[in-house]
């Protein structure tokens, strides 16, 4: 399968990029890298500048279509320059509106909220995103890792990066199928 791993120039956090695509590339599927502009972004560890890493697609002209997931890492920063980018916003809504699985760590459900595909979702993030998802109608948990059917699509969520072989192994789970 064909994986999008959406993040902003700057912000993510490096962990929540690196384990989900180190997992899915172990896994056999293709991992793209897609970011509002072309070059490289920056990660973090936490507040601090860490790994730059080369964009493979630009949101603008990447089509959804090409894909077969969704993966949103974290990081404070990053899905709130996402949530600004009406490109990145409208990339994440067409995921949910063809049905196809999405996965969200830690701070990236800001981007959902944002794509207004939370209403009725049952989900976990960082906790302090707790009120933003109940207020968008989102169900919040706190989970390790959640997946959520009651949609068009499968959303998988965690919470923080401690929780990331539960999220990975989620995702893959459901990319294969094991999950329903």
């Amino acid at each position: 399968m064909r994986i999008a791993f959406l993040t902003a120039p700057e912000g993510v956090e490096q962990v929540e990029l690196t384990e989900p695509w180190k997992a899915a590339k172990d896994a056999g599927h293709e991992t793209v890298l897609v970011s509002t502009k072309p070059g490289k972004i920056q990660a973090f560890d936490h507040l601090d500048k860490a790994d730059t890493f080369p964009v493979d697609a630009v949101v603008g002209e990447a089509s959804p279509d090409s894909f077969d997931a969704l993966v949103l890492p974290g990081g404070v920063a990053n899905p709130d320059f996402l949530r600004m980018d009406e490109k990145a916003v409208a990339f994440v809504g067409a995921f949910f509106e063809q049905g196809r699985p999405v996965a969200a760590i830690c701070h990236a459900p800001w981007t959902l909220v944002e794509a207004d595909v939370v209403r009725g979702r049952v989900l976990t993030s960082w906790p302090s995103l707790r009120t933003d998802i109940r207020n968008a109608g989102g169900i919040w948990v706190d989970e390790q890792v959640k997946i959520c059917d009651h949609g068009p699509n499968k959303l998988i969520t965690s919470r923080k990066p401690d929780d990331l072989k539960a999220f990975c192994e989620a995702f893959l789970d459901v990319l294969t199928g094991k999950a329903d």
